[in-house]
This record gives structure tokens, sequence and C-alpha cells, in this order.
């Protein structure tokens, strides 16, 4: 069966972005960023939400456009409006149902791209399987947090950790049903 899969940046004190989305302090290359990326080929799915499909604007993405040449987009939002989505690209309306039909017919596990108030509706949902955390050697002490505003309890299970020489850690999680 496949999982959803939250693979994401964080420092450590729980957070994704910094204040104004601020990601400059973050591990740029290295080992750590190049297992990540390699990872990220293993996906043929990915989903997120609409300020993680807008925040690629900064970076070259062009609105419509996959940010992953080699993935199914999913972007759940109620309110982003693009004309001519490549075929590769669909908006969703934010529904339980939905996120269980791509989890359930994607041929890969789901890449859960970026996070925050997306990944926190996803908590309390209980539809994130695993949790890899590309933990980062910062503080940040503000800006965009792990799960958002959610307040979800959760208990998850260590099942691995590597370490890199810049200091990287990605440690994975599986998360365990109540």
């Amino acid at each position: 069966m496949t999982k959803i899969i939250y693979y994401v940046a964080t420092s450590l004190d729980g957070f994704i972005a910094g204040p104004n989305d601020d990601i400059s302090d973050f591990v740029p290359t290295g080992e750590g960023v190049d297992k990540y990326l390699a990872d990220l080929q293993g996906f043929k799915t990915v989903i997120m939400g609409r300020r993680t499909y807008e925040f690629g604007y900064q970076y070259g993405l062009v609105p419509g456009q996959p940010a992953y040449a080699h993935m199914e987009h999913h972007i759940f939002s109620d309110s982003i409006k693009i004309e001519n989505l490549a075929t590769s690209v669909h908006i969703e309306p934010k529904s339980i149902s939905r996120i269980k039909e791509i989890k359930a017919s994607s041929e890969t596990d789901v890449y859960l791209c970026g996070g925050g108030q997306f990944a926190g509706w996803l908590l309390e949902n209980e539809l994130i399987d695993q949790l890899k955390l590309k933990l980062n050697p910062i503080i940040l002490g503000d800006g965009i947090r792990l799960f958002g505003n959610s307040t979800q309890k959760a208990k998850w299970k260590l099942v691995d950790t590597e370490s890199f020489d810049d200091g990287l850690k990605i440690i994975t999680y599986d998360f365990i049903k109540s």
C-alpha cells in the first residue's frame, strides 16, 4: 500500500521557513541535499497546498507548470486560479476523500511537498503515513511551523536516521495510528 510521505526541511525548533518564507539559512548543498534530491526521483505523485506551489514562483516556477517534471501534481486550494494548466498539474478542492483517492491510485508513495497549514490539516485527519525530516542545524525562532497552527497530538516510530558531514540529518518516522 502506498504512503503519503511528508519529506521536508526543518530547523531544530520546528520551522520549515523563517519569517517572510525565508529559507536562506537551510543547508543548500551537500550529501544530505543530494540524498533528498535522489529520493524525490522515486515519487511519481506530489501533493501540496497553494502557498507551497506559489512559493515556487520566486524560484522560476511558471504558474500552471509542474514543479517536478516527472511527477503528477495535485495542488489543494479553494482559492487559486490558474489558466493554462499543464496536463500533469491539477487544482483540487481540499477533500479527505480526494486525498485518499490519490493515495490509492498512485503508482508510488505520494510526496507531500511543503507543509505548514496543509500538512497540519493532513495530520489532523491522520493522512500522513511517514515523516522524513531534513533536520538542519539551525534555530530560526519564528516562521512557518512544520504543521502550521495545528495542535494535533500524534505518535511516531523512529525507523531510520542518516547523518551527513554538513550537520544535516534525515530522520524517518512512521505514524502510529491511534
